[in-house]
């Protein structure tokens, strides 16, 4: 009810709903994810014709792979959605007069993220249809898409908010979007890259968790550091993805690339724990930028 009234997200949602690149990118991406789809299933049922046997696995295969489409689109273009929202105001000028108005910073932040938020939205339920072509012959669940939409709902949450928050702290548009893609690939890389080095250095002869099987063969772990892959929106919707097919068993998968972990409750939960811990990050960032909007950050 909040964002109804909201003037800015009112006024984004009917300039983004009466323009025709918005319809136009929504049928290029559904067509496009269709035509997929469909040569998909004919290239199975023609393989049905010739051998007489049903690979399952294929349907599998068109669900993960619309799902890792709809995954990268998100990660790469929710930034460049939000990253210029505020900065683009302030480049204008206007952003004095929004605030001069009766409207607060957090309705300024929250109508623009949201904005942005529902256009994504959009796009990705617009394309659920192709996805439920599986449940013709099975192996997904409606449990299982709800799952994947939540974690593309955390997904485009915690990118949108990084986004927001780079462009209320840097006035100018190229300098915020460069700065959210920027973190958001140290999030993406970086926390992957530091849990690789730690389980390098632990397999030397002196590294601090050294541990020698009897085939005389070293196994190492990155530690604590593995627990740096909550914030990583793309560890999140792999472990989603390893859930669906069965591979997330005694912690999942993506926890034993990194040597031997105890199972604990965050390794049994680990898609929840991410995502709770990615909104909490995603209200903090949203926080930071309705302070660097409010005027007496400048001291009036």
């Amino acid at each position: 009810m909040m964002l109804i009234g909201n003037p800015v997200y009112k006024r984004e949602t009917m300039v983004s709903s009466r323009s025709f690149r918005l319809a136009l990118v929504l049928l290029v991406f559904n067509g496009i994810l269709a035509l997929v789809a469909l040569l998909n299933m004919y290239s199975t049922l023609t393989q049905v014709r010739v051998t007489a046997e049903i690979q399952y696995s294929s349907f599998m295969d068109l669900y993960l792979f619309v799902a890792v489409l709809e995954f990268i689109m998100l990660v790469f273009i929710m930034p460049a959605l939000t990253a210029g929202s505020i900065s683009g105001e302030r480049e204008r000028q206007t952003l004095d007069l929004m605030l001069s108005t009766k409207m607060t910073p957090a309705q300024i932040v929250l109508g623009k993220l949201a904005a942005s938020l529902s256009t994504m939205v959009l796009l990705i339920i617009s394309s659920f249809p192709i996805l439920a072509l599986v449940f013709v012959y099975g192996g997904v669940t409606i449990k299982d898409m709800g799952m994947l939409l939540i974690c593309f709902g955390a997904a485009a949450l915690f990118v949108g908010s990084l986004g927001i928050c780079c462009s209320a702290l840097f006035g100018k548009s190229t300098l915020s979007t460069v700065a959210a893609y920027g973190v958001m690939g140290a999030v993406a890389v970086g926390t992957y890259g530091i849990n690789q080095l730690a389980l390098f250095f632990s397999r030397m002869p002196n590294g601090a968790y050294f541990v020698s099987s009897g085939a005389g063969a070293a196994e190492g772990t990155s530690g604590g550091l593995l627990y740096l892959l909550l914030i990583n929106p793309t560890t999140t919707f792999i472990m989603t993805m390893l859930r669906l097919t069965g591979k997330d068993q005694a912690g999942g998968g993506i926890i034993r690339w990194f040597g031997t972990h105890g199972e604990n409750f965050v390794s049994r939960n680990w898609v929840l724990c991410s995502v709770v811990l990615q909104s909490a990050l995603a209200a903090g960032m949203i926080w930071v930028a309705v302070r660097a909007v409010a005027p007496g950050r400048k001291g009036r």
